[in-house]
């Protein structure tokens, strides 16, 4: 028999198990979720004969989108199933038992960033479209002036999350919480880097590193009307051979890096109304995303 419920604190043992078979994520990594961010509820899971064989975290987000109100929306994170067990559809019994969960709730929308391209196919079949875009690019030491400057600065959870509204406040875009930020600056500890935020003559700034590698760190969002300073500053607060530099895709859609990566996440309205009155040509901004 098949069970999708909200997740019991000694589930924590096999939700740490498949995510570990799934993502081959590090002990480490796993611990700063389970010690920043998570609560039972915070996690759903599939059992079957009284074993989880999948689950899915959720991060409790906002999506706000200007001239039209604010909604709570649920972030799919790290949904993920036995390797034993799949080919059998449980993900899709899952995320149905899910949207089933976050209706109780009242919350009429929820979000994901698929993981690689071919899974946008398997969300699409289960009630998702795509929504959240990004301009992305690479930028390397050589091609960067010899001289950093020093504009940014750490910042606090609560600091980098009041710049990021501030910088964000006029597109449609996903707002997060204190926990679900801290969350993040624990993966940036883990991988030398950080949440920074700084101030050009043009305004504030903002910028999430997180390294991948020895050599490459994601630049997993970088806000602000003029970015030019903040890239020049790569050198000295995250060093590497290549940054993967992440932003909102701008209205007028004309890069200013190399690359576009072009489609992100993806949305699914649970309030039927919402769904039929939604412009699915509108561009959102998801950011971030706990890759």
């Amino acid at each position: 028999m098949l069970t999708v419920r909200p997740s019991v604190p000694t589930d924590v043992p096999a939700q740490r198990e498949l995510w570990k078979l799934a993502f081959g994520d590090s002990d480490q990594y796993i611990d700063n979720f389970y010690n920043t961010y998570y609560r039972p509820d915070r996690v759903v899971v599939l059992e079957e004969d009284r074993a989880v064989k999948s689950m899915t975290a959720w991060f409790d987000t906002t999506f706000a989108v200007p001239g039209r109100g604010e909604y709570r929306a649920a972030y799919l994170y790290a949904v993920a199933t036995h390797p034993d067990c799949r080919g059998r559809g449980l993900a899709g019994k899952l995320l149905a038992g899910a949207d089933n969960y976050f209706r109780s709730l009242s919350i009429p929308a929820v979000t994901t960033v698929p993981a690689e391209p071919s899974l946008h196919n398997f969300f699409g079949a289960n009630g998702f479209r795509e929504c959240f875009r990004i301009l992305g690019g690479t930028l390397r030491p050589e091609e960067l002036p010899l001289s950093p400057s020093n504009l940014l600065r750490p910042a606090s959870t609560e600091e980098y999350g009041r710049v990021r509204e501030t910088l964000l406040k006029d597109i449609p875009h996903i707002a997060y919480p204190a926990d679900a930020l801290a969350y993040q600056a624990g993966c940036c500890t883990l991988g030398d880097g950080g949440l920074f935020v700084g101030e050009t003559a043009s305004g504030p700034v903002c910028l999430c590193a997180e390294r991948a590698d020895g050599e490459l760190v994601i630049v997993k969002e970088c806000l602000g009307s003029d970015k030019r300073p903040v890239f020049l500053d790569l050198p000295r607060i995250a060093p590497a051979r290549r940054w993967e530099i992440r932003g909102p895709r701008p209205r007028d859609e004309r890069p200013d890096l190399r690359g576009n990566l072009g489609k992100f996440g993806m949305l699914k309205w649970l309030d039927p109304e919402l769904e039929k009155s939604w412009n699915w040509d509108t561009v959102g901004y998801l950011g971030l995303a706990f890759d």
